[in-house]
């Protein structure tokens, strides 16, 4: 398997014995080459998305039409910035217009463009050396009427291979302990022609022990946030723990797979390790409940053939992961609300986890309908949003990036219509209908859909280019399961269903674009 910067392999550490017989486990680090978050993309039309109540963009103020030397990087400041103790917006003098978190209401009042700021929150703490991150396949080998089960961590010349198996393999602590003491690989320069061997002895034995293998793996991964997971099966997992494939009326054998699948990915989530999982074409998996990994920790959920698997694991492994322990915060006037997120109100916190350099999030946002807050926002007065993203660089710092942007109110429809940019309506729709759908609010993902469709189509008649009217049609295809394919499901969706659900919940414009193209 290549990949194109220098790269490591890793066998898997594990516990004593670990991958599943159908789940062995190679090791790779990624490629050392991370971009900068803390400064602009070289991209002279970069711009930072303003969360989708509107879908109008925010311009970096030092911005001017397509000029390089526009870009620079944000300003880091060290130590927690002032916040206020009520709404916990950030009042710093560079903010000009945060002194009071309500918006200015005057006619007169002059809208700023973007604030932006990066705090080093702990900037006593010393950086940790950047350390190569982890690739682990866990790898599903199992045989279809095998009734033993066995997880194998691959060793190298110097460690021999481990085996868990039995009682071992239900116990989570003790998986976790065995993955802890298997012992980090060294580069791949070192143990290339040895994981070859290893990879050309596979053979099918054992049931479908993924379970196991997926904790044993994420637990090898932990010990460097940043690294990677690639799950790769062709069936259920049926051991007692994570296993699939329950009868249909053992609701509590499927409660209890559903919480370990959650909890794993939370697992994964909160050390800094990325599940993807890729399924092979014409097998059923359940990846409605495997793909919570994924989708939890910012991953991928992937359906190919196998002539395709090498593609895939590529696309997988060159998106690296730039921060993890992502949270952002949106947050309003008390005259408007966050609409489908944690909290209610004029604040909303949604946890993403790690996040790569193509991660692209949206929110809805719009006003009160029954507003006990004070007045609505003034037409032609201006209204504060800011956003907070909270994460941890690879060097383990804690930063928190503010950006502030001041937005004009307007009574006429006609202005905001026809500033709408289709491309981010595009997006939120996608990600929030599927949002809906793969916890099963099948009815609601398709009001959201309507409900998106009206609002671009009323659009649409401000927009008189062709490039509009290809968004919108590009739209209708996107959203086409959301339509026409969800009334066919009550409690489970297919494996082909669950992917596609979950990569619209995770997907960006380039992604969505990418797809289209792939179409035609």
């Amino acid at each position: 398997m290549r990949s194109q910067s220098p790269a490591y392999i890793q066998p898997i550490p594990g516990p004593p014995s670990l991958l599943p017989s159908n789940s062995q486990r190679l090791t790779y680090d990624l490629p050392k080459e991370e971009p900068d978050i803390g400064s602009y993309p070289w991209d002279p039309d970069y711009s930072y998305n303003i969360p989708e109540g509107s879908g109008e963009e925010i311009k970096h103020p030092n911005t001017t039409g397509n000029s390089r030397s526009a870009q620079k990087s944000v300003l880091t400041i060290e130590g927690e910035p002032t916040c206020c103790s009520q709404c916990g917006s950030v009042l710093d003098s560079i903010y000009d217009n945060v002194s009071s978190w309500e918006p200015p209401t005057s006619s007169s009042a002059k809208c700023l463009s973007c604030q932006d700021s990066v705090f080093l929150l702990t900037p006593g703490d010393k950086a940790l050396t950047r350390t190569d991150t982890l690739l682990l396949f866990c790898i599903d080998i199992s045989a279809s009427m095998s009734i033993t089960s066995q997880v194998t961590l691959h060793g190298y010349e110097e460690f021999t291979s481990r085996f868990l198996c039995g009682a071992e393999l239900i116990d989570s602590e003790y998986l976790k302990e065995a993955a802890f003491s298997f012992p980090s690989p060294p580069p791949l320069s070192r143990t290339r022609d040895c994981l070859q061997r290893e990879i050309l002895g596979l053979s099918e034995s054992g049931a479908t022990a993924l379970g196991p293998a997926s904790l044993v793996a994420i637990a090898m991964a932990s010990r460097q946030p940043g690294s990677k997971v690639i799950i790769c099966t062709d069936g259920k997992a049926n051991t007692d723990l994570g296993n699939l494939e329950v009868e249909g009326n053992d609701a509590r054998s499927h409660l209890s797979s559903t919480i370990f699948y959650h909890d794993l990915g939370e697992y994964a989530a909160s050390q800094g390790v990325t599940v993807s999982v890729l399924a092979i074409e014409g097998t059923d998996c359940k990846l409605d409940e495997l793909g919570r990994l994924a989708d939890r920790t910012g991953g991928k959920v992937v359906i190919a053939s196998p002539n395709e698997l090498y593609t895939e694991f590529e696309e997988i492994i060159q998106n690296r992961t730039i921060a993890t322990h992502c949270s952002v915060t949106l947050l309003l006037p008390t005259t408007l609300c966050v609409r489908r997120e944690r909290e209610a109100g004029n604040r909303g916190t949604r946890e993403v986890g790690n996040v790569a350099s193509d991660t692209e999030i949206t929110f809805q946002f719009g006003a009160r309908e029954h507003s006990s807050q004070g007045e609505a926002p003034v037409a032609d007065g201006c209204v504060s949003v800011q956003l907070q993203l909270r994460y941890k660089q690879k060097d383990g710092r804690c930063m928190l990036r503010v950006l502030t942007a001041e937005r004009e109110v307007t009574d006429d429809s006609s202005v905001v219509l026809s500033s709408l940019l289709l491309a981010i309506i595009q997006l939120n729709s996608s990600q929030a209908s599927a949002a809906l759908a793969v916890r099963g609010r099948f009815q609601d993902a398709r009001r959201e859909g309507e409900t998106q469709r009206e609002l671009i189509e009323r659009a649409l008649e401000y927009h008189q280019n062709a490039e509009d009217k290809q968004i919108y049609s590009e739209w209708l295809k996107t959203m086409d399961p959301i339509h026409n394919s969800l009334q066919n499901y009550t409690r489970s969706l297919t494996d082909k269903c669950a992917a596609l659900l979950y990569s619209m919940k995770n997907s960006n414009r380039k992604s969505i674009l990418l797809k289209e193209k792939h179409k035609h």
